[in-house]
């Protein structure tokens, strides 16, 4: 059993959709965040920088935090969604590490400061917008002519990148101008996995889709 200690964020609901993908029984923890839970001493002893998501594997006593080092940790666990060829795996693991250092960073800043301080910096709201439209031109080359983000499959890479994507009302972005994403974006929000796990902690969230 895993268990994960979450809140309805991007970063959690990547746990949340791969722990429903690779179908590993779990037990989800909601840490408030809006609370400051995230500062509970028994919540840092899991996770000292306090931040979710967090796991415990209550089959190993093992904890680990991080949202890419939890991804590859239940691709090894389960055997699914990395790729055993190496060419695949690391072409899977480039695209994790783009999403843990560019993707996942920058359009943070874009909500911190285009969705929840509007006004406050006029050079800040227009800095990480021209970034997330650059990161969206990015993924959207990418999706040219195939159906996932790194290989043919779904992997790691996907279930890092698309809660990221689902707050694009956040970041400002308009799906349409980016068709490879929208459609990619589209497909994967039909699989069950994504849909119940985007759901984690918090049944009443829906996932968000683009008028047209």
């Amino acid at each position: 059993m895993i268990k994960l200690y979450t809140w309805g964020t991007p970063n959690g609901r990547k746990i949340s959709i791969m722990l429903e993908e690779v179908a590993l029984p779990y037990q989800a923890v909601p840490v408030d965040i809006s609370k400051g839970e995230q500062f509970d001493p028994d919540f840092l002893a899991i996770n000292p920088n306090n931040k979710i998501p967090a796991i415990i594997d209550e089959d190993t006593g093992q904890s680990i935090f991080e949202s890419g080092a939890i991804l590859l940790y239940l691709a090894e666990k389960s055997g699914k969604l990395l790729p055993d060829n190496a060419n695949d795996k690391w072409r899977v693991m480039q695209w994790l590490m783009w999403q843990m250092a560019g993707q996942g960073p920058m359009l943070g800043q874009a909500h911190h400061f285009l969705q929840f301080n509007p006004g406050k910096s006029a050079y800040a709201e227009e800095r990480y917008l021209q970034e997330a439209i650059r990161l969206y031109g990015v993924l959207d080359s990418q999706l040219e002519g195939q159906r996932h983000v790194a290989v043919d499959d779904l992997t790691i890479a996907d279930i890092a990148i698309w809660p990221w994507v689902s707050r694009y009302q956040f970041q400002k972005i308009d799906l349409h101008a980016y068709p490879n994403v929208l459609d990619w974006y589209l497909r994967l929000a039909q699989r069950p996995a994504f849909q119940t796990g985007y759901k984690v902690p918090d049944s009443s969230q829906e996932i968000l889709m683009p008028d047209g």
